[in-house]
């Protein structure tokens, strides 16, 4: 109730121009009668209008495309235009969503009924995007990543990091499979107590054409996170981590291949004689509120041949979100690259390590910050985008084209650019002046 009157004030307070109330509203249909219930929908708009709002748009959801019968009952009881009532069905898949809406003449609605001054013209990310959607409907061919973390049991956990690997994976034209590994079952204490789930966990790591190794926090599951990417490292698996996925990647490679035994993270183990991870200078140690490295952050690439910055279309630096507290060791980094793990990437003073490649491995990348969170539909993130091509047994050939797709896999070029950002900046608005 107080946000209802917030919004009652509120729409007052901008004047209508500036306000539209949409209502989502659920239309059943019992499965014994197939009949589209309006009930639901013409009482809660009529608590609505007791309460001081009234809906603009009533979103209607639904199982099936509404009737027209049904479209214009709830037009007539509900005191708006049956143009405002929009059928929200299922489909296949979320990115038929937009289309829809946009068949329905939401965009135009919105430009009349909010004054926007926007051009309408012909836009070619609707061509891009039915495209993408129409794809996503008939993929035949399959990718499967191992997704190795503490929270696998509940995959909104990670659900930034799994919409960058559907980008991805729909760029490509293949269909993503997630093998959730949950890291505790990788170690050697699982084997003791529940040997099944040990060997279940190990076979779905083998069995996955990719590793991926996100973020997280605490000591829980680390080691088995470790095994994961030595054998991703040992076995040229295509390897991807991300803030702590990173920095474990360096402890993994400081134990096992500079001899390092002890190698860890202050994080975990503060009185390690191999502090390769360590926290960040800046920060009390002990202090966890509000001492985190956060937002965007730039990061230089070093090397010019680096797959990641090809990825990136050989740009000379990139702008990407940061969340983090500690920090590969700056002060042991020759010992990683006379081995052959190189720091591609480090931030504009020099002192921040933020990306890894190992070399003499087809996809071995690591990064410090977190790209799922700039990811977009028709624009996937290009770490997240490397390790599905790499997956896929794609990047090569990738590579060697130039940084392009096949045509096969190409969306059309009717449809002009990939980026989003480039169809908001042609959007044409009328001087202020």
């Amino acid at each position: 109730m107080p946000f209802i009157e917030a919004f009652r004030q509120f729409q007052f307070k901008v004047k209508r121009e500036n306000f539209c109330n949409i209502h989502v509203s659920l239309v059943p249909q019992p499965s014994t009668t197939g009949e589209q219930k309006t009930k639901p929908t013409q009482n809660s708009v009529r608590e609505l209008r007791g309460l001081g709002l009234s809906p603009d748009l009533i979103m209607c959801r639904c199982s099936t495309p509404l009737e027209t019968a049904v479209k214009e009952k709830i037009s007539m009881f509900c005191h708006v235009e049956p143009t405002q009532v929009i059928c929200v069905h299922d489909v296949s898949s979320i990115y038929r969503v937009p289309l829809l809406l946009e068949s329905q003449g939401v965009v135009g609605y919105f430009c009349t009924r909010l004054d926007l001054p926007v051009e309408t013209r012909a836009r070619k990310m609707l061509t891009k995007w039915k495209e993408m959607s129409d794809r996503s409907d008939r993929l035949l061919e399959h990718v499967s990543i191992a997704l190795v973390g503490k929270y696998t049991k509940l995959s909104d956990s990670y659900a930034s990091v799994i919409k960058a690997l559907e980008h991805s994976a729909l760029a490509i034209n293949h269909k993503l499979e997630v093998k959730y590994i949950d890291s505790a079952d990788l170690e050697a204490a699982t084997l003791q107590e529940e040997p099944v789930k040990y060997h279940d966990a190990w076979h779905k790591l083998c069995g996955a054409d990719g590793v991926l190794v996100p973020g997280g926090f605490g000591v829980r599951g680390t080691e088995g996170k470790i095994h994961a990417i030595r054998w991703a490292r040992e076995k040229k698996k295509p390897f991807l981590g991300v803030c702590l996925g990173m920095q474990l990647a360096v402890c993994e490679f400081a134990r096992n291949v500079l001899g390092w035994a002890d190698a860890n993270s202050t994080e975990f183990e503060p009185e390690s004689k191999h502090p390769v991870v360590i926290e960040m200078p800046e920060h009390n140690p002990e202090q966890m509120g509000g001492t985190m490295r956060l937002g965007k952050r730039r990061t230089i690439f070093k090397s010019n041949n680096s797959v990641i910055r090809k990825l990136y279309g050989d740009v000379e630096f990139v702008d990407e979100r940061h969340r983090h507290r500690f920090e590969v060791n700056p002060d042991l980094k020759h010992h990683f690259e006379e081995k052959g793990l190189q720091f591609v990437g480090e931030d504009v003073d020099g002192e921040r390590m933020e990306v890894i490649e190992l070399e003499d491995h087809g996809y071995f990348v690591g990064v410090q910050y977190h790209p799922e969170f700039t990811s977009r539909p028709i624009k996937p993130s290009p770490p997240y985008f490397g390790l599905l091509l790499a997956a896929a047994g794609k990047l090569p050939s990738y590579l060697l084209k130039g940084c392009r797709l096949s045509p096969r896999d190409t969306y059309s070029d009717r449809s002009g650019g990939s980026s989003p950002d480039s169809e908001i900046a042609d959007l044409k608005y009328p001087s202020l002046s």
